[in-house]
């Protein structure tokens, strides 16, 4: 039996962090990727991009591959396609620029050492290697459907610690950096002298397995005022934690760490070098579950590290919203150019009304877990990947644009039916 009393920890970053920086603008690329294959008639099935980014003071650099659409390659006078020396062609850099300064812009950089406006943007991407894409397409012509992006494991959970089925420490982590962020963008009172850059931790105590109190909150938030100090921080930032905080207890004899070093004036890729896929636990389950090591800012969905990911956590929701279990882990595997995953694995730690066994037959009978499966099921093919770069991909509110539409819960009645019989 798992510990029923113990303290666990989770942080989060905002969208500031030099690293989620970098993961802004790496899903804003694969944004406008798939915008431009839509207002081009290019397949969006057939969109591919592994982008990465990489911040620091006054400078961002656009590397990797992908596969675009006409409007995105670079031409000459007569129209056609400019080449490199390896015969790849060459992305118009002007639309991933500017994409990159917007995203700089919308989180709030305009300091002397990272300015939306005058940061150095190199784009470096080029077309996708053939022998990677030969591994995905030609699948369909063997199998019916196309392969898995790369091999890999992904893991998806879901408990009843929260009303979005998260972990508690992750979920009030992220939901403190939220509600500072929102009303620095306002301009409310003191907050709009935030700046971007900060991080969030939560020490969570649970009594016979159920989260009952905060017993250490640590905040630390970059602020433009040189001359406040941590008290100052303190007073400013507080009644936002206990909002954030509305439903977890904060303990009386609680420990508070609000900017503990002191001042923070100097944040973000000034202060600190950025690179995407850097905070791969922050943005799943705060290290209460486990993580197959794959990031996923910057990856179309081709990619398992992302959709099957996004697919393992829908699923575990969906058990434990049906009521099947109080607490479930899943983890697929697969393997590059093939379809179907070579292993679904459950374990619903000692919570399940269903055995693991039953359940990971009934999985593969409720959704087709082939990359094509997952990308029609959630939806996938569409420019909704750039909210997701902060405050977790998980235990978000579905949109109305098809975000987050592996946070519904609509394969409860499937799953109920398939256990059943």
């Amino acid at each position: 039996m798992s510990r029923q009393n113990y303290l666990f920890t989770s942080e989060s970053v905002s969208e500031g962090h030099p690293d989620k920086v970098c993961d802004r603008i790496s899903d804003e690329i694969v944004d406008l990727v798939y915008r431009e294959a839509k207002k081009s008639g290019m397949d969006p099935w057939k969109v591919r991009v592994a982008c990465e980014t990489l911040a620091t003071t006054n400078r961002v650099v656009i590397a990797g591959e992908v596969r675009v659409p006409d409007s995105l390659l670079k031409k000459d006078k007569q129209g056609h396609i400019l080449n490199d020396a390896s015969g790849h062609a060459l992305i118009n850099p002007t639309k991933f620029r500017a994409a990159a300064r917007k995203a700089i812009k919308a989180i709030g950089y305009e300091q002397d050492g990272f300015h939306w406006k005058t940061v150095k943007i190199d784009v470096l991407l080029h077309g996708q290697s053939p022998d990677i894409g030969q591994g995905v397409d030609n699948a369909a012509d063997r199998q019916g459907e196309e392969g898995a992006g790369d091999q890999g494991i992904m893991f998806g959970y879901a408990c009843r610690e929260t009303p979005d089925l998260m972990p508690a420490p992750v979920y009030y982590s992220h939901k403190i950096l939220e509600l500072l962020a929102a009303a620095r963008h306002k301009g409310e009172g003191d907050v709009g002298q935030l700046g971007p850059d900060a991080k969030s931790q939560v020490t969570v105590r649970y009594e016979n397995g159920q989260a009952t109190e905060a017993t250490q909150i640590v905040l630390s938030t970059q602020h433009l005022d040189e001359s406040w100090d941590s008290t100052k921080v303190r007073q400013v930032v507080e009644p936002y934690i206990h909002e954030a905080l509305d439903g977890l207890k904060i303990a009386d004899d609680c420990n508070w760490y609000i900017n503990p070093t002191g001042k923070f004036v100097v944040g973000g890729p000034d202060g600190d070098t950025g690179l995407t896929g850097r905070k791969i636990i922050v943005d799943t389950y705060g290290g209460a579950a486990l993580h197959g090591g794959g990031a996923f800012s910057g990856k179309d969905t081709t990619k398992v590290d992302r959709s099957a990911a996004y697919a393992a956590r829908y699923l575990a929701k969906n058990v434990v919203a049906a009521d099947l279990a109080d607490r479930c882990t899943i983890q697929l595997a697969y393997a590059i150019g093939v379809a179907q995953p070579l292993s679904v694995y459950v374990d619903l730690h000692g919570t399940g009304k269903v055995k693991e066994a039953r359940m990971e037959e009934v999985l593969r009978q409720v959704m087709d877990l082939s990359p094509t499966g997952i990308r029609q099921h959630l939806d996938l093919n569409k420019p909704i990947y750039a909210r997701t770069s902060a405050y977790g991909h998980f235990g978000r509110k579905p949109g109305r644009d098809g975000s987050f539409s592996w946070e519904k819960t609509d394969l409860v009645k499937a799953l109920k039916q398939a256990v059943s019989n």
